[in-house]
């Protein structure tokens, strides 16, 4: 009789260890342009409040160089590129489907400055010493800058004050320390900064477009596509939104 009770308590207590056993979370990559990471924290937070089992980490950086790595294999469920170019790269080459991608928000480009400018004819000053610049080969921000001086003629005039930087976040940090007196930025960014801005007409660049896509190689296409899902809901347009993003 005792043997069993004694049978019987070790078997409920096992049952009681296996109750309390963590749940093991679904960890989400998402590979993201450098300019998404306020409004994208924000998002992680609210998603992984309603699905405790989900753990989303973001790779941040230069989309151009985001783009190549997940072209050499690197792990990623999810890229959120700040140009349609290097989405469209990922696409022809079978890194994401087509049908899994979607254009989502669009951008405007600025100019951030210690200095008065009045026109982008003012970065030739000789107030102004360094502008800060995206490298235009891998940086999203850089390339449509070029664009737009190189439409206003000021491009290879400019170049011996250019500092370029490896994405578009560093171009804030280098006009906020001091260490250039101007910077060509996001308007998302500049939003973020104390500087005078200067907004560049939309006619000089491409647009600036961000979209979204799942990355074919993902071991979680299940919860990699609810969480594309949910980027795109109402919820997370408002969050974009009150970053200074246009809702596609």
């Amino acid at each position: 009789m005792h043997l069993k009770y004694l049978l019987t308590m070790i078997c409920l207590i096992m049952l009681a260890g296996c109750g309390h056993q963590p749940v093991k979370k679904t960890t989400i990559t998402v590979s993201a342009a450098a300019s998404l990471k306020d409004a994208l924290g924000d998002i992680k937070k609210n998603y992984e409040k309603i699905h405790p089992n989900i753990n989303i980490v973001y790779n941040f950086g230069a989309s151009g160089t985001l783009s190549n790595q997940i072209q050499a294999g690197a792990p990623a469920d999810l890229f959120f590129s700040a140009s349609t170019k290097d989405m469209t790269k990922l696409t022809a080459g079978g890194d994401i489907k087509q049908e899994d991608s979607t254009p989502l928000l669009k951008n405007r480009l600025v100019i951030i400055s210690s200095k008065k400018l009045t026109s982008p004819a003012d970065l030739t000053d000789s107030a102004v010493n360094k502008i800060a610049v995206g490298t235009p080969e891998t940086v999203p921000a850089g390339m449509y800058a070029k664009s737009a001086l190189t439409h206003l003629h000021l491009w290879s005039q400019l170049q011996p004050k250019i500092v370029y930087t490896k994405d578009v976040r560093q171009v804030l940090t280098y006009v906020e320390s001091g260490n250039v007196d101007a910077g060509i930025v996001y308007l998302t960014d500049a939003l973020t900064s104390k500087s005078a801005r200067l907004t560049l007409a939309d006619n000089l660049h491409e647009p600036i477009v961000y979209p979204l896509g799942i990355v074919r190689a993902t071991k979680h296409r299940q919860a990699a596509h609810d969480f594309y899902q949910y980027m795109q809901s109402a919820h997370s347009k408002k969050v974009y939104q009150s970053y200074g993003f246009t809702v596609q």
